[in-house]
């Protein structure tokens, strides 16, 4: 979708907007969402960054998905002024200023800590938020010492965007999640995260995000997702802990995964693209604890990521009962 076919879609006369969901964990799905609930949104995300009119904003992800829709729709009734580059994995190549306020995934994040130019002007963005994606504790350890405000945000396509944002930077960096004004959050049976945010969704939402609540019972962080869960031989194991304990202690991409196992139910397999697989047999046997540690190694041509830049953990499944 260009700009102009989703500003057209905004100013008609229909109330809804189609969006697709980002397809992490299986097919993307067609959304129809509320113009006012998204208008909502925007209002809050601006207001809680303290976001000004003529400020300048980058719109450097695709319009198909609710991030990109999001940052057209803040400049909209915000008073923003459009930035806007094609979605590519630089976002921040070839500018010669840094925009007031910016959405990235973290691969572009990622990329742009790479290039002196662009973590130049990545360091001057006032308001940068990174979503779509976990913020690896190496890459948390770089944003803490920029000197403007860095956000992990935390949200869903059926939240319209982000719900809560976490700090990255500075002394006020934390592993908790701050909830909008007006969200309330809690934990089922299951101890899933549960949204109530009626200005942005119309019903209570129950998510797969297995949460801890902070004693505050506002404050929450995300442990990983229910489905991302490794039954092995009756011990759980979470796949986005197990890929974050072992992420500082080697330099390759990686993705942990399972695959069923007639004895323990389930296994942990590791999946790697163009890697030494012995050196990383080596990391997991030292850096993991003997539950964690997989049962299986696959060399694979690619790792599956979906257009916005997550895992794309269905696919890595089938790849791992492939392999």
């Amino acid at each position: 979708m260009t700009l102009k076919e989703f500003i057209d879609e905004w100013n008609n006369d229909e109330p809804m907007v189609l969006v697709h969901t980002s397809g992490s964990t299986g097919k993307p799905k067609p959304l129809r969402v509320e113009k006012l609930r998204m208008a909502a949104s925007a209002h809050i995300t601006c207001a809680f960054l303290g976001l000004q009119r003529g400020d300048t904003a980058l719109l450097c992800m695709p319009l198909d998905y609710i991030a990109g829709k999001m940052v057209v729709v803040r400049s909209l009734v915000c008073g923003l002024r459009l930035l806007t580059v094609e979605p590519c994995g630089h976002p921040l190549h070839g500018l010669s200023e840094a925009p007031v306020f910016a959405a990235m995934v973290p691969l572009q994040v990622y990329n742009s800590l790479q290039v002196e130019e662009e973590r130049a002007l990545l360091m001057q963005i006032k308001h940068l938020i990174i979503g779509g994606g976990a913020v690896s504790g190496e890459m948390a350890a770089q944003l803490k010492h920029f000197p403007n405000a860095v956000w992990s945000t935390y949200g869903m396509t059926e939240t319209l965007s982000h719900i809560a944002l976490r700090r990255l930077s500075g002394e006020e960096a934390s592993d908790w999640y701050e909830p909008f004004e007006g969200v309330d959050v809690s934990l089922n049976a299951d101890g899933c995260l549960v949204i109530d945010a009626p200005a942005v969704c119309a019903t209570t939402l129950t998510t797969n995000d297995i949460a801890e609540i902070a004693p505050d019972g506002r404050h929450f962080r995300i442990r990983g997702r229910r489905d991302n869960v490794v039954c092995s031989g009756g011990i759980k194991l979470q796949i986005e802990e197990i890929e974050a304990h072992l992420q500082p202690f080697v330099s390759v991409p990686f993705m942990i995964t399972k695959r069923t196992d007639a004895r323990l139910g389930e296994t942990v397999v590791l999946l790697a693209a163009d890697a030494d697989i012995e050196q990383l047999k080596t990391a997991c046997h030292e850096h993991l604890t003997k539950y964690e540690t997989p049962r299986a190694f696959v060399a694979v041509d690619r790792l599956p990521y979906t257009e916005t830049g997550k895992p794309a953990r269905a696919e890595a499944l089938r790849m791992a009962q492939q392999g």
